[in-house]
């Protein structure tokens, strides 16, 4: 098998704290950098499984990187640069406790609950007469609590956002702003790429200087949907399942093998040949969602290589 980063213990000069999270772990630098590496975790049903997937954070923080780039126009960002095909370095920022998900078809979370008869999600009313997969009259917002490590995200109302004082009403008309002008930009490029962008999530922070930001991944196949667009009506019209370009089929070989993260299941045993296949399937989701093919970076010493790579980013500055 492939060499992979799991887990990172990194001792950085001026190195304040270290946050693990499902996938990333963050490095604060001096309380003014985040040094963000992507490892090749896989979680799925809030839990991490026990082996990592070849390429995953690379590919991850190189999709993650360029729509950063093709989105600062209307939207400003934390990064500031990506020293290591694994990391990205930005500006430290305090994050908003909440996720903004958009969506903009009835999938996922929000069919299942439309399907439960449940036509309201986080406060917003769903149009009647849907199916599984049909498009909105227009994208909706539907917010989740920022879960802890180990917790799970919770769905909550624009209403109890405000209530509870979780982000303030100025902040948060800004927050929707942002994502429904991601979310359009988003739709635009996958449209180029022959795809639909289902429903995604994004995470904000605010910068020193009080600029919010936006942080973390963007239009990823963690933290996205997508369709293929070509069959998809007619898909619609038979009642047939979308093809999707997203970690869905990780979490459905979950379910076939009697996981879905509840308690007293068993993680299946993941063989060699699965995790290589799963690698396979995040390179297909790379080259397709951005146009272009995947160069693998040199994983012999993976380690080795991110830790030299981010201490020269650092001692240049």
């Amino acid at each position: 098998m492939s060499n992979t980063i799991t887990t990172t213990n990194f001792n950085f000069p001026n190195q304040k704290s270290v946050y693990r999270g499902k996938v990333r772990e963050v490095y604060n630098i001096n309380d003014e950098l985040l040094v963000m590496v992507a490892t090749d975790r896989l979680s799925a049903f809030d839990v991490v499984l026990p082996k990592g997937i070849p390429y995953k954070g690379q590919i991850l923080n190189q999709i993650a990187t360029k729509f950063m780039e093709l989105t600062e126009d209307i939207v400003p960002n934390w990064l500031i640069a990506t020293p290591d095909p694994n990391v990205a370095v930005g500006h430290l920022c305090e994050p908003f406790k909440v996720e903004m998900v958009i969506r903009g078809y009835l999938s996922g979370h929000a069919a299942r609950e439309y399907a439960a008869g449940r036509k309201q999600i986080c406060g917003v009313t769903m149009a009647e007469g849907l199916k599984e997969n049909d498009k909105f009259p227009e994208p909706i917002i539907t917010p989740t609590t920022k879960a802890d490590n180990g917790s799970h995200d919770e769905d909550i109302s624009r209403a109890d956002i405000l209530a509870k004082g979780i982000v303030s009403e100025e902040d948060y008309l800004v927050l929707e702003k942002y994502t429904r002008a991601l979310f359009q930009r988003g739709t635009e490029i996958a449209a180029k790429r022959g795809l639909i962008l289902v429903d995604t999530k994004y995470e904000f922070g605010k910068t020193k200087d009080g600029v919010i930001v936006l942080i973390d991944e963007i239009h990823t196949p963690d933290s996205s949907r997508y369709f293929y667009a070509d069959g998809y009506a007619e898909r619609q019209e038979k009642g047939e399942e979308q093809k999707q370009l997203s970690k869905e089929f990780v979490r459905r070989w979950l379910i076939e093998n009697g996981f879905q993260g509840k308690e007293g299941q068993q993680i299946p045993n993941m063989t060699d040949e699965y995790i290589e296949s799963v690698s396979e399937r995040y390179i297909e989701l790379y080259e397709n969602i951005l146009g272009e093919k995947f160069v693998k970076a040199d994983i012999d010493n993976i380690d080795q290589r991110i830790e030299k790579n981010v201490l020269d980013y650092l001692s240049s500055k």
